[in-house]
């Protein structure tokens, strides 16, 4: 068999082993608990933001092993990072406490014109309106926010997981759906939007409209799922928070500053040589006024870029299958054939794919892309935020650890939404 052959089915079968370990790292958290005296690997085998991380290296010594070294290199190399590097920063600078704190105050002043119990009313804000603003701020950055602002309310540990999961699919979804207004803020939007020549106009004229309705019903019925519970937490906030002491209020002009840096970057968000040093100004001016900061998420910052590293490295070499896959299906058949590939490989890349098809229709065009934000919410690796939504929501989940297959009945009903409003409207 010829070498390039070889590696090309090497990385295929590395790409199914990886999604086979992300439905099966819940397990390796059991073996956790089972297993103490080796709980520190199964638990490094369990960090779902680990896996493909964990499986690129594999393929690059792969590569240096099948071929050599330095073509080994070249390909990492080769590789654009630019997405993981981005959804770096801007998790790190919007989950900024000056920035949750003024978003906090704005959900808490809309919160107070619905006419609903306030756990209610920020869920449903949480879940719709947080979702939407991903088409301004960027979809990672929305689901930074909106995870931020539903963990202590929604994904809490005496919560149960079936509504909990409902309640995560929900997010997903609508966060993959809610960046279609704009042309630049979805990932499988913006790998289209230059190719093709859709702008913010069309996005919103095409699709934008149809999302804000599927959204909207997805955060109502997931709300409505989570009523009962959400009584119930916010006695138990109100009791754990009692006796606490204040923070210290955050002075308008530092907030204002991290908007402006968290702009910034958004606006830079193809240029990472420039987010990256707006990302070393943030640091140097939260460490000068650290009395008004909470502890940056790097960690989990940088365990996702690791993810979506790894997808990036894994992901480049499965064009060879999924490129024929794409080209060969009429719209409709296209349309539910994205919403099925999304779920195991990464929609931006889907849609990139497409772009490189000659000649493709424009019901074609809108086949796939409506497909490919549909179905951004079955797995973690469907859309490049979802990673940033498991890190830190995951400490609520049983074993703090968010199972994949739950994660994807979850989402099912959501997805069927978004895949009725995109077809039917």
């Amino acid at each position: 068999m010829h070498t390039d052959t070889l590696i090309s089915y090497v990385a295929l079968a590395l790409f199914v082993l990886a999604l086979a370990h992300t439905f099966a790292a819940k397990q390796f958290e059991r073996l956790s608990h089972r297993y103490p005296q080796h709980a520190g690997l199964f638990h490094l085998l369990g960090e779902v933001e680990v896996v493909f991380g964990f499986w690129a290296l594999v393929l690059i010594l792969a590569l240096a092993v099948l071929k050599d070294g330095a073509s080994a290199l070249h390909y990492a190399e080769s590789r654009n990072y630019t997405e993981p590097l981005f959804v770096f920063v801007v998790m790190v600078v919007a989950a900024s406490r000056p920035v949750i704190d003024l978003v906090q105050r704005a959900m808490t002043f809309v919160s107070r014109l619905i006419p609903l119990p306030g756990a209610v009313s920020s869920t449903w804000l949480g879940l719709a309106v947080v979702p939407l603003l991903g088409s301004l701020v960027t979809e990672p950055a929305a689901m930074t926010l909106a995870a931020l602002m539903l963990a202590p309310v929604v994904f809490r540990s005496e919560v149960p997981e079936r509504p909990k999961y409902f309640a995560l699919g929900v997010l997903f979804v609508n966060v993959s759906i809610g960046g279609t207004l704009t042309a630049y803020a979805a990932p499988p939007v913006l790998m289209v939007a230059a190719t093709w020549q859709w702008d913010s106009a069309y996005m919103l004229a095409h699709f934008g409209w149809k999302a804000v309705l599927a959204v909207l019903l997805n955060a109502t019925l997931a709300t409505w799922v989570m009523r009962k519970h959400l009584q119930e937490i916010r006695s138990a906030a109100r009791e754990e928070g009692a006796g606490a002491p204040a923070p210290a209020p955050v002075p308008l002009a530092v907030a204002l500053v991290h908007v402006l840096l968290l702009a910034g970057v958004v606006v830079l968000a193809h240029h990472p040589v420039a987010f990256l040093g707006l990302f070393l100004m943030f640091l140097g001016f939260s460490q000068a006024y650290e009395r008004y900061q909470s502890p940056l998420i790097l960690k989990e910052a940088l365990l996702v870029a690791f993810f979506l590293a790894g997808l990036v490295v894994l992901g480049g070499m499965q064009a060879w299958w999924l490129q024929p896959i794409v080209s060969s299906l009429e719209p409709l058949a296209l349309f539910f054939g994205a919403i099925g590939l999304t779920a195991i490989t990464d929609n931006a890349a889907l849609t990139y794919l497409g772009s490189l098809i000659a000649g493709i229709p424009v019901e074609a065009k809108h086949a796939l892309v409506a497909g490919a934000v549909a179905g951004g919410g079955l797995t973690v690796i469907a859309n490049a935020p979802n990673p940033a939504g498991v890190a830190l929501l995951k400490r609520g989940f049983a074993d703090e650890s968010i199972g994949a297959m739950e994660l994807l009945l979850g989402a099912l009903v959501p997805t069927a939404l978004a895949a009725i409003a995109f077809l039917a409207l």
